[in-house]
């Protein structure tokens, strides 16, 4: 499997409980230059930085510690993560993960089949909350707003220029990486890896894959926000989905039923 900047993704992500759909005003408008440093944030400008600061700081520092500087426990999990995949679920985790929750045993036999790779999960578990808590702990509607962002790829920051794409979001069109997430998400769910708070963001994975199934950004260059009204609209149904429910929205591939 390659280790693909946006599908690796975050191979897990999240931190805080998923706030009221209130919290996503103005997630819709166009965007601003926001890459100049601003007092509630602390953070360093970037110039030609487009969408918000924290936002794509957030992101910017997932893919850091994920792919480009890895940690000697990362690069180990990975090494023990991967041939599982390929030699378990060569079709693919998302079609492991499929078949699977169609059977009468799941959720207990997806646990079954991904206990061997329990230790990787926990270690990349703990990666990405740790980040996502560097950013948003105790901001619930930041992070809502932040994968609202991430999803429609307002996003634009140009510190990975040109050798990979500029803007924030799932790489793919259609966005298959949202597939593997809710794959490694259930993973680490079922064997009771950090359960709640992955039950808490699990809906934020299908707000994404919905903003992004719609807004299809350019990876490459500035995209303007969805209307307003429609990602509320996006957020009334995604946001208090159970993860029961959103094993039944992930059957459909590639874009939501």
């Amino acid at each position: 499997m390659t280790l693909d900047r946006r599908n690796l993704l975050k191979l897990t992500a999240g931190a805080a409980a998923v706030a009221g759909t209130a919290v996503l005003t103005g997630t819709g408008i166009a965007m601003a230059d926001t890459g100049t440093a601003s007092a509630d944030t602390g953070l360093p400008p970037v110039p030609g930085m487009l969408g918000d600061r924290r936002a794509n700081e957030l992101w910017y520092q997932l893919d850091e510690i994920s792919l480009y500087h890895q940690a000697q426990d990362v690069q180990d999990a990975y090494a023990v993560l991967f041939p599982f995949i390929q030699q378990n679920a060569p079709e693919g985790l998302y079609a492991k993960w499929r078949e699977l929750s169609r059977e009468p045993g799941y959720p207990n036999n997806y646990a079954e089949f991904v206990k061997p790779i329990e230790q990787p999960l926990r270690t990349l578990s703990t990666l990405q909350l740790d980040n996502f808590d560097r950013f948003y702990r105790g901001d619930e509607a930041g992070l809502v707003k932040a994968f609202a962002a991430f999803g429609q790829g307002i996003l634009f920051d140009p510190r990975r220029a040109p050798e990979e794409s500029e803007v924030h979001t799932m790489n793919g069109n259609p966005p298959g990486g949202y597939h593997f997430w809710h794959s490694i998400l259930r993973a680490q769910m079922v064997l009771g890896i950090d359960r709640h708070r992955w039950a808490r963001i699990h809906p934020l994975v299908g707000f994404g894959w919905a903003l992004q199934s719609i807004a299809k950004p350019d990876h490459r260059h500035a995209n303007p926000g969805l209307p307003r009204d429609q990602v509320r609209a996006l957020a009334r149904y995604w946001l208090p989905r159970s993860s029961a429910e959103l094993d039944q929205d992930f059957q459909s591939a590639p874009y939501p039923a």
